[in-house]
């Protein structure tokens, strides 16, 4: 229970963020509960469905915009080769990060 409303008050701070703005509201909740989902266990299949849900643009990158909770806190060390974007094979790292 404690999971489900930090996931929600989670999305409810980030419908207001301007760099959340082009995630629908659905991606976005998907997106939240994904994320707040993830531990050292995790499987890519599951970094993979992430990796759509935050690919608003569809343009096969995260860019710091569109990235969110841990994945924007940790979007520096995530983006291997600085490019200012996170593909992914990068985004795959967060896997690395949860241990």
């Amino acid at each position: 229970m404690k999971k489900v409303l930090l996931s929600l008050a989670l999305a409810v701070s980030l419908f207001s963020c301007n760099s959340v703005k082009n995630l629908n509201t659905s991606s976005i909740t998907e997106a939240t509960t994904l994320l707040s989902s993830l531990s050292s266990n995790s499987t890519v299949s599951q970094i993979s469905s992430l990796f759509t849900l935050l690919d608003s643009n569809k343009d096969e990158a995260i860019s710091s915009t569109e990235a969110i909770g841990s994945v924007a806190e940790n979007f520096n060390v995530l983006d291997t080769d600085s490019n200012s974007s996170l593909n992914l094979n990068e985004l795959t790292g967060l896997l690395g990060l949860l241990k």
